[in-house]
């Protein structure tokens, strides 16, 4: 797919995927006990929309731009606060000239008991990512491919939090790759949160990533799907999902007020699909 991120910042797929990173964050300061984000693909942390990469393709115009724009109902509204808080904090003279990626998004709603740890394996990206995390030591950066990360830094010394996998599907192979080490690090850390994303694009290999995660003996597992477009015979970015392993009691309600709003701003055909559903959930039965 190669989804060189500077391309695509701010786009669709990234404000769903935030938001619902935002929602997972905040539910975890619920309680005062510190807690670490582990982002396995971090990026470069700050896109500059000015550049020569997303003047290419000006995704965030169609992403970010409408949602920034948009008059949005006060329930909505503040469910979204947190992260749409932090793309204004990178933009303090208005307007929008600049994106924060996953691991800054994380930063901005953390508390000094916090920790983030980004996974970074590009050597260009993580020069730019330890410079923009500087003296920073709620954060570690490290030069590592994520894939590893999920055993390596499994379970972390604080015991909560969440890890969130976010590849670049630019090699083969990545949807079977998501399930086998998705599977190894829940068997590491089983009560860690898991936000994994990943694209719409071939519909059936995705189906049957879904089949796979349905049997891999994992109890609680929401599968959220934004589509923009129906399917067509193009090979395109229909869309975007995440999977979340053992999500907040209270993000399933959460999507379901933000995302009507979201999908009517987003997406270029109103009939294409946006859906919650639980691939496993260990009360199913009950």
């Amino acid at each position: 797919m190669n989804y060189r991120h500077a391309y695509h910042a701010g786009n669709f797929a990234d404000v769903v995927k935030h938001v619902v990173l935002a929602r997972l964050v905040e539910y975890l300061k619920r309680k005062d006990k510190a807690f670490r984000v582990i982002d396995t693909h971090a990026g470069i942390g700050l896109y500059d929309l000015s550049s020569q990469e997303a003047q290419k393709t000006g995704e965030w115009q169609d992403g970010i731009g409408r949602v920034l724009a948009a008059s949005i109902a006060p329930e909505a509204a503040g469910l979204m606060a947190a992260y749409l808080d932090a793309v204004r904090s990178v933009n303090p003279d208005g307007g929008l000239s600049a994106y924060p990626g996953s691991p800054l998004i994380t930063r901005l709603l953390l508390r000094k008991q916090d920790r983030l740890s980004a996974i970074e394996l590009h050597p260009q990206d993580v020069i730019r990512l330890k410079a923009l995390f500087a003296d920073d030591f709620q954060v570690r950066v490290t030069e590592l491919d994520g894939w590893l990360a999920l055993g390596a830094h499994l379970p972390p010394k604080e015991k909560r939090g969440l890890v969130l996998v976010d590849p670049p599907f630019e090699q083969a192979g990545e949807f079977d790759r998501l399930v086998e080490r998705l599977s190894r690090a829940w068997k590491r850390w089983p009560g860690g949160i898991y936000a994994l994303w990943y694209p719409i694009k071939d519909r059936p290999v995705v189906a049957a990533f879904h089949k796979a995660l349905a049997s891999a003996g994992i109890p609680k597992i929401l599968n959220i799907r934004f589509e923009v477009r129906r399917a067509t015979g193009e090979p395109r970015l229909d869309g975007s999902g995440m999977i979340v392993v053992n999500p907040p009691f209270t993000l399933e309600a959460e999507l379901r007020t933000v995302f009507p709003l979201l999908h009517n701003l987003l997406s270029e055909e109103k009939a294409a699909p946006w859906s919650l559903d639980w691939l496993a959930r260990e009360d199913a039965g009950a």
